[in-house]
């Protein structure tokens, strides 16, 4: 269980760590097997905000002085731009649910595999239902790579910071400011990686394609330039774009010009010199989360590979991106992984996969499962259409239980949580050795040098 009070927390970390600059563990085994989940705990539960906010601060002071960084991948994504490393796709994992169970078994596969760029992030939506600030999933991300004996730089990303197109039409001011917010929220909690999506914006009712992105490429610069505004001193955020919004026609090369040549113009206007993106999300025939059948399962999605390839080279040669990202993955038939790195794919966002992978699990618990059920006919009962079976519409409204039933999840049995993790473990591993990321840790080391950030508050120890 999590920590009562800041008395409490402090007299168990002095038994594993020696207060100081920089601070110092002096007991590694104790702090990972007994103290470290009582603070991650304590940092996602304890009534008092701020016994929270102190526990979050310690994990990251623990994370430095035991060899791990927040970091950006920019440097790595440029070296990709510029043709000096290819082969792989980078996986970028939502996290919905188990946050930190999940990632220690990301981390476990990803150890043993020698993995490097490896992605860990959460959309401004899910943030909202999975009810996970920032601060929260940077706490819990960053203990899993603790626990797990990491070493080196975590990646932790903004995915889909997006403009939402009604709220734009009504008070455009008023969304923007909305977004600009859970940015600086974002970067203060060292996300150093930030996804805009303001491709809800594209209107396809113009006659040319440059005016169709216009609006989508003015306000992206504008929230490009608010990241670079916010960034902390010696780092250069990883800023992406979005040309098609997932789940609606798919993007073409002329799209991708269009919104590359209005969005350089456009953030050079709003200061010189400024960073611009280091790669571009695309449609290519995927949805999020997948199409349910009736009966529960997911349709079959063919991905037109031949134009993410396209895409990824003309963002590579002509603007210096690492490539295009797909979105929408996770469900897809297991054949489909290993061809993303064969045309290219920088990145791949994978979530609704591991979210079916932790509801279905038998460990999971039909008690639990019928509690998931249940939250979704009473609380999400306005949201099924007209002809959808209860499999269907459970499917679909699932993900929306993980913030009301999260403490239910935590405090499964640990040896319901360690089966769990062996099979996220395995789902892992099989993703790692399709995406070609297996043995790619040089190029992390290489490409990403460690940036200490000053610590978010001062430390009580």
């Amino acid at each position: 269980m999590e920590f009562k009070d800041l008395h409490e927390l402090k007299r168990a970390a002095a038994a594993v760590l020696a207060a100081g600059e920089p601070l110092r563990v002096i007991d590694a085994a104790a702090l990972r097997e007994r103290f470290l989940e009582p603070l991650v705990r304590t940092a996602i539960f304890a009534p008092d905000p701020a016994l929270r906010e102190v526990s979050r601060a310690l994990i990251q002071a623990v994370a430095g002085a035991s060899g791990i960084w927040s970091a950006s991948i920019q440097d790595l994504y440029a070296a990709r731009g510029r043709g000096e490393i290819s082969g792989f796709t980078v996986p970028a994992t939502n996290i919905r649910g188990l946050t930190y169970d999940t990632a220690r078994a990301a981390f476990r596969a990803a150890r043993a595999l020698h993995v490097g760029p490896l992605v860990f992030e959460i959309a401004r939506s899910e943030i909202g239902y999975t009810e996970q600030a920032p601060a929260e999933y940077a706490a819990a991300v960053t203990a899993a790579a603790i626990r797990e004996g990491h070493r080196g730089p975590i990646f932790l990303q903004g995915d889909h910071f997006q403009i939402n197109a009604k709220k734009f039409a009504q008070a455009p001011d008023a969304e923007v400011r909305s977004v600009k917010d859970l940015i600086q929220a974002a970067i203060e909690a060292r996300f150093l990686n930030i996804d805009i999506d303001t491709s809800t914006l594209v209107d396809l009712s113009h006659p040319t394609v440059a005016e169709q992105q216009r609006t989508n490429v003015e306000v992206g610069a504008d929230l490009a330039a608010h990241v670079r505004r916010l960034q902390p001193a010696g780092v250069d955020i990883s800023i992406g774009g979005e040309i098609g919004e997932v789940g609606k026609q798919n993007s073409t090369v002329e799209e991708l010009r269009a919104y590359m040549d209005g969005f350089r113009e456009n953030l050079a206007r709003r200061g010189g010199g400024l960073t611009g993106i280091s790669k571009i999300s695309v449609q290519t025939g995927t949805s999020h989360g997948g199409v349910p059948l009736p009966d529960g399962t997911v349709a079959s999605v063919k991905v037109d590979f031949d134009t993410l390839r396209d895409l990824s080279r003309v963002a590579r040669q002509e603007y210096g991106l690492a490539g295009a990202v797909q979105h929408g993955a996770s469900t897809l038939p297991e054949e489909a992984f290993d061809h993303f790195p064969r045309v290219d794919t920088a990145e791949i966002h994978l979530a609704t996969g591991f979210q079916n992978l932790l509801y279905e699990h038998p460990a999971f618990g039909d008690g639990l499962r019928r509690e998931v059920r249940e939250f979704c006919f009473r609380a999400c009962a306005d949201e099924r259409k007209a002809g959808e079976t209860d499999e269907q519409f459970v499917y679909k409204t699932r993900k929306k239980a993980f913030g009301p039933l999260k403490r239910k999840m935590w405090d499964l049995s640990p040896s319901d949580r360690e089966a769990i993790g062996r099979s996220l473990e395995e789902r892992f591993a099989f993703l790692f050795r399709k995406l070609g990321v297996v043995d790619t840790l040089a190029h992390v080391e290489r490409t990403i040098r460690r940036v200490d950030l000053p610590p978010t508050i001062p430390l009580p120890l």
